[in-house]
This record gives C-alpha cells, sequence and structure tokens, in this order.
C-alpha cells in the first residue's frame, strides 16, 4: 500500500510548500539554457551567409556588373573568398582559446568544407570559363606558368582533406593519423597567397595582408605547441644558486 502511494505521488509529482504539484520530468532552467552559437537555428544561418559571396557574384554577373573582364573578376573574387574561409577555418582554434568561443568548434567543419568549395569554384571558372576544359592548354599553363602550379598543388592539398572531413573518416584513420593528415592544411595557405600574389603581378597589398593574418594564425599554433612547452621546461629549471645550495 505504502509502495503503491509512492509509485503513484512519483508519477504525480511532488508538493511544494503550497500545495502545487512539481513534476519530476520538468527541465531544469540549466538543462534548457544552451552554450553560446550552439542554438539549432544558427547553423543554417551560417550556411546561408557562407553561400552568400557566390549569390553576390553570381547576380552580378547576371547584370552584367563585374567589369570589363567578367572572367578575370570571377576567378579572382572566388579565389579571394576562399583565402578569407581559409582565415576563418584557422580563426577557430585562437578564437576558442582566446576569447573562450567553445561553441564555434561546431562550425570549422563547415568553414573548412566551403574553403574546399570556393576553391573549387575558382578552378572551375579557370578550367571551365577560361580554358573550356581543354586538357592540353590546361597541363600547358601548370607547367609553364608557375602560379597555377602552386595553385593547382594547394587544390590538390585541399582535396583529402575535404573527403575525409567526416566522423566516419576520424575513426577509419584513427584519430592520430587523420590529425597528420590534416595538418597539410597549414601549407595551404602559403601555397594560396603564392598563387594571388603571382596572379596579380604588380598590386599585391592584398595577397600580403593574407600573408601577415596566416602568419599570425600559424604563429600562433607554433606557440601553443612548442613556445608554452619552452617556458615551462625554462621555469622548472633550477637557478644557479638553487642548484648550488642542492
Amino acid at each position: 500500500m505504502t509502495q503503491g502511494l509512492r509509485t503513484r505521488d512519483a508519477g504525480v509529482g511532488a508538493r511544494d510548500s503550497g500545495g502545487a504539484a512539481v513534476s519530476h520530468d520538468a527541465p531544469s532552467p540549466r538543462a534548457k539554457a544552451r552554450p553560446p552559437l550552439a542554438h539549432p537555428i544558427i547553423k543554417p544561418i551560417v550556411f546561408a551567409a557562407c553561400l552568400a559571396p557566390l549569390a553576390v557574384l553570381g547576380w552580378n554577373a547576371y547584370r552584367d556588373h563585374l567589369g570589363a573582364n567578367p572572367i578575370e573578376t570571377l576567378e579572382i573574387e572566388t579565389g579571394v573568398w576562399t583565402l578569407r574561409f581559409l582565415v576563418a577555418t584557422l580563426a577557430v582554434t585562437p578564437a576558442r582559446k582566446l576569447l573562450g568561443w567553445n561553441g564555434l568548434i561546431r562550425y570549422r567543419r563547415m568553414l573548412g568544407l566551403f574553403t574546399f568549395f570556393y576553391a573549387s569554384v575558382h578552378l572551375s571558372m579557370y578550367a571551365g570559363v577560361d580554358m573550356f576544359f581543354n586538357v592540353h592548354d590546361i597541363l600547358h599553363d601548370i607547367v609553364k606558368h608557375p602560379y597555377i602550379t602552386v595553385g593547382m598543388a594547394s587544390f590538390l592539398l585541399l582535396v583529402p582533406l575535404a573527403l575525409t572531413s567526416t566522423t566516419a573518416w576520424v575513426k577509419r584513420l584513427g584519430g592520430r593519423r587523420w590529425l597528420v593528415l590534416h595538418r597539410l592544411v597549414y601549407i595551404v595557405p602559403a601555397g594560396g597567397v603564392l598563387h594571388y600574389a603571382w596572379s596579380v603581378k604588380k598590386d599585391i597589398q592584398r595577397p600580403l595582408i593574407y600573408a601577415l593574418i596566416f602568419a599570425l594564425l600559424l604563429g600562433y599554433r607554433v606557440w601553443m605547441t612548442h613556445g608554452k612547452r619552452l617556458v615551462v621546461r625554462t621555469t622548472s629549471e633550477p637557478r644557479p644558486a638553487d642548484a648550488a645550495s642542492t
């Protein structure tokens, strides 16, 4: 009898001091709260924002607002947006560490895949619109022009990173091998900036700005990996006076 009452009370819920029923199944306010940037609506918004540059370029092409050489403009702009998304991808970790925005990790894979997406559009502008998929001419360009050689090599480095970006591939390769493979992303900025600088030839102000940004982002990673160890090792070593006293 008592056990039945307890079971029934547990189903109905306890009573507060005023006699009102309090459900045990009701989530606490803390359980309802989501960390910043974790709301489900944010991810579709970020996805749409990542597609917006391509939509703007398409609209400008439709309205014939791409200047005297629209193909060159499309090639340059899609290449620049590739660098911008690469910056955003590499900036996720420093932003998490320095600003405490841990929710950004939810968008790193998306930003990385959009880097590959815009790189693919950039390559398509060159190979399809500019060269009409003429394999002979494309191969001749790759051999003859260093900036195309470097750009193509940088794109090829992105291919395995995009293909293995899923959780299934992390399990398939193993965490350590997956991390080693994805460190190729640290080589891509150098190739991308060189490709950009050599393609614009004289006006290299923007490529230099991207070079500085990438240097800061990669320098931060070097510091986090090696600099802190050096500081800890230096501070942990006994000073001469302390060594003499021992």
